[in-house]
């Protein structure tokens, strides 16, 4: 009997049923062994001259019996053959279990999808242990536990709840933290969008003054890059910055003739996307399907395991020769318009290992309409991604006919584009462009009829915060770890409590910040991305065999390691902490804290032990950190809880100074059911954020107020009057919303228009109407 050792439990019954009688199947449950918790600093191994010597031990209970199980399956069987996964990971994992199991020449084989074919293909043909890989992953793992148990002992001495640092860890953090920052930094401009509406049927927007802009923009058209589209985004034209400017634009437009100054109109192409990476696999679940990463990695998971998709962990976008080819045959029966003269290829990453292949479905015939009652909806929906992803990365391109329309009028040029689908291509199966947008057949030197022309007020935006999966591309793109870590990284900072998830986005807590700042000043280098990237593409080299893993380790902690190490211990003195928190805006903490539902425990314990888990505390007793922002500093408000009669709500929010806040406070006005500060603390600028006005509401009487909103589809900041009574807008008051319209007058289209006059509520209006139906009686 031969013995197959494999990793997931998962994957044994197929396993077992390609292999039949003749093998057993067993599975280690991923790792079975890790670096022992022994020697200086807890590490596991010792570095000498030119050597690491290393400890494993059984990873748990669990993993000691799983090794005691395999080992008498191991002594009975006539072969033993390690299946582990085609990465790093599984390499360094069938070499762990040779090690334990005593196998001598151990037999490896390699599959990336679990079927038949490739099942049986590759029991036939067994390879020996790739060392190079396994010197990579054993490399990874020491300098991840370097890094991160000398590291975390810095943080410790902050007492406020630090867990840990990591090589991955730090830098993912810091792009979140900076990121936060330069939105905290960010001021606001105001700008212009000048436009004109035409009466043959388009808009056009302000381009500039004519005999500069025209050159111009016919060149940008002919320089286009054909295969990239316009932006989806509307085209707004050139920036406005003045009032008085976009005053002055408008006046010209009315009063000067309009006319076609030149019509350009080019082909482009629009090339396939690739088959899925895990990132990229992880970027469309999200927008897509509304999925975190590590749901979307559980769910391929589950497919890979099901036999329906291959392995899900590559930073690699090639595709097998065999594969290409049942996708041209599929195409030619169901598709043919769609099958190229020849295959598609598609450039992976620098630092892709092409060995592998993109996630792609095992069969293209296995349709997502056929596994749709085979697997959950969740699983049905992620594989009709990467079904349809597989296909069209093969498929012909997009074809689109791109206009672009430059008029006239005095000295001034209006641009509007437009661009029309031609050909479908690969779009029937992954549609990523803007639909179309026709633009008249114009001729140039045309007089066209000016309807109206006008100027939006706009603002500039902030840069946006990173969804997990933005993130993770972000990582990818930087090379800040690799497939298998990813998503992994960002659960271990949300773990940590370092960052928490707002409405999708990840935002650093205040303890993120604090560890973000402190590495900043302690290990620089550590959060830098093209430091750990570098890091990155040197465990690449020692997979490649152009690297010795122990002389680089030796090296790396010598020259850069061990001394940072002993110049950032002079930052965790009592005194020189106590500055750091001064400067990062941090004196002290309160015991606890809690940021949407991820408590974060601030401990006390001394600087030479690690801080100890957090009490289990009520939800009640937790001080919560609000979505509320504060208007003096901008820092999440907190609610405390208060019995004074003064404080008629039973709490107020406080910006919390022993965290780096100012101190602020707001209580709820019981009229307006608003947050607000003390009267004497209100600046012009906070009043006129929410400011009433002397309007009343048409159903309950209470003060209108001012509110700002973004217009979805456009993106344009606008304001509108609703009733200021929170609680009644929820309920009666819900259909009270006044918009300022052209004629300059707010309107409702359920109450009408307010002008000087007061707003008849709906029942007074119901009466009129009553009372003049029966006069006509």
């Amino acid at each position: 009997m031969k013995l197959v050792l494999i990793e997931s439990p998962g994957k044994k019954e197929k396993w077992q049923k390609y292999l039949g009688s003749g093998f057993k199947v067993m599975a280690s449950i991923g790792h079975v062994v890790e670096l022992a918790k022994d020697g200086e600093d807890a590490l596991g191994f010792d570095m000498t001259d030119n050597r690491v010597i290393c400890r494993f031990v059984p990873r748990s209970d669990r993993a000691k019996k799983v090794l005691g199980e395999l080992k008498k399956a191991s002594s009975a069987a006539t072969e033993v053959i390690f299946a582990t996964d085609p990465d790093r990971e599984g390499e360094c994992i069938a070499y762990h279990l040779a090690r334990e199991l005593k196998v001598k020449n151990p037999k490896r084989v390699r599959t990336s999808e679990i079927t038949e074919t490739a099942i049986k293909k590759a029991i036939k043909s067994p390879s020996s242990l790739d060392q190079n890989l396994i010197n990579a992953a054993l490399g990874r793992a020491v300098l991840d536990k370097l890094v991160g148990f000398r590291g975390s002992k810095l943080i410790w001495s902050l007492n406020n709840g630090a867990k840990s640092v990591g090589r991955v860890q730090s830098a993912a953090l810091h792009l979140v933290c900076d990121r936060e920052r330069a939105i905290k930094a960010f001021v606001p401009e105001d700008y212009w969008s000048v436009w004109v509406d035409y009466a043959e049927g388009f808009r056009a927007f302000y381009a500039g003054q004519v005999n500069t802009q025209d050159t111009q923009e016919s060149e940008r058209l002919d320089t286009t890059d054909d295969s990239e589209l316009p932006s989806n985004e509307k085209e707004t034209g050139a920036r406005v910055r003045s009032q008085s400017q976009a005053d002055t634009l408008v006046q010209a437009a009315k009063t000067h003739p309009h006319s076609v100054l030149s019509v350009i109109s080019k082909q482009a192409v629009k090339n396939p996307p690739a088959a899925f990476t895990t990132s990229s696999l992880q970027q469309a679940a999200s927008t897509r399907l509304k999925l975190n990463p590590q749901k979307t990695m559980q769910l391929a998971q589950k497919l890979y395991e099901g036999g329906f998709i291959t392995y899900m962990r590559t930073d690699s976008t090639s595709l097998s020769t065999e594969f290409c080819a049942s996708v041209r045959k599929y195409l030619a029966e169901n598709d043919p318009e769609n099958l190229s003269d020849k295959s598609v290829k598609h450039k992976s990453s620098s630092s892709s290992q092409e060995a592998h292949e993109a996630i792609r479905p095992t069969e293209i015939t296995r349709t997502p309409e056929v596994i749709k009652n085979q697997v959950g909806a969740e699983e049905a929906a992620l594989y009709d991604l990467i079904w349809r992803r597989a296909l069209a990365s093969l498929c012909q391109a997009a074809k689109l006919l791109k206009t672009r329309i430059l008029t006239q009028s005095g000295n001034i040029t209006w641009v509007a584009s437009g661009q029309v689908l031609q050909s479908e291509g690969y779009l029937r199966y992954w549609k990523d462009i803007a639909g179309d947008v026709v633009l008249p057949t114009l001729k140039q030197g045309q007089s066209l009829t000016l309807k109206k022309a006008g100027a939006d007020k706009k603002e500039t935006q902030p840069p946006p915060r990173y969804s997990e999966a933005k993130l993770i591309s972000l990582m990818e793109k930087l090379g800040i770890g690799r497939p298998s870590t990813y998503a992994p990284t960002v659960a271990t900072l949300k773990e940590r409590e370092y960052v928490i998830v707002q409405k999708g986005n990840l935002v650093p807590t205040p303890l993120g910040l604090e560890v973000d700042e402190f590495m900043g000043r302690a290990l620089p280098d550590l959060i830098k991305s093209d430091f750990t990237a570098k890091m990155e593409r040197e465990l690449d080299a020692i997979a490649s065999g152009k690297l010795d893993w122990e002389k680089y380790v030796i090296n790396w902690n010598q020259d850069y390691f061990a001394p940072a190490i002993s110049k950032a211990k002079q930052l965790v003195t009592p005194a020189a902490t106590g500055a750091i928190k001064q400067i990062s805006g941090k004196n002290s903490y309160p015991a606890q804290v809690e940021n949407n539902n991820y408590p974060v425990s601030r401990s006390s314990s001394s600087t030479k032990r690690a801080p100890q888990k957090s009490r289990s505390l009520p939800k009640s007793d937790f001080p919560q950190v609000t979505e509320i922002v504060c208007p003096k500093c901008s820092r999440f408000l907190t609610k405390v809880t208060s019995k004074s009669e003064k404080v008629k709500a039973g709490h107020f929010l406080k910006c919390d100074d022993r965290a780096g806040g100012c101190g602020a406070v707001m209580f709820m006005n019981e009229r307006t059911k608003k947050y607000e500060l003390p009267y004497s603390e209100r600046s012009a600028k906070s009043s006129d954020s929410e400011k009433l006005t002397s309007y009343s509401c048409p159903v309950c009487s209470s003060c209108l107020e001012n509110f700002g909103y973004s217009d979805k589809q456009t993106g344009e900041a606008k304001t509108m009057l609703r009733c200021s009574n929170a609680d009644n807008r929820k309920g009666s008051c819900k259909e009270v919303a006044f918009w300022w319209t052209k004629e300059g007058n707010w309107w409702s289209k359920v109450y009408g228009e307010i002008g000087e006059k007061t707003v008849k509520s709906r029942k007074t209006v119901a009466k009129t109407r009553s009372s003049s139906s029966a006069k006509r009686t």
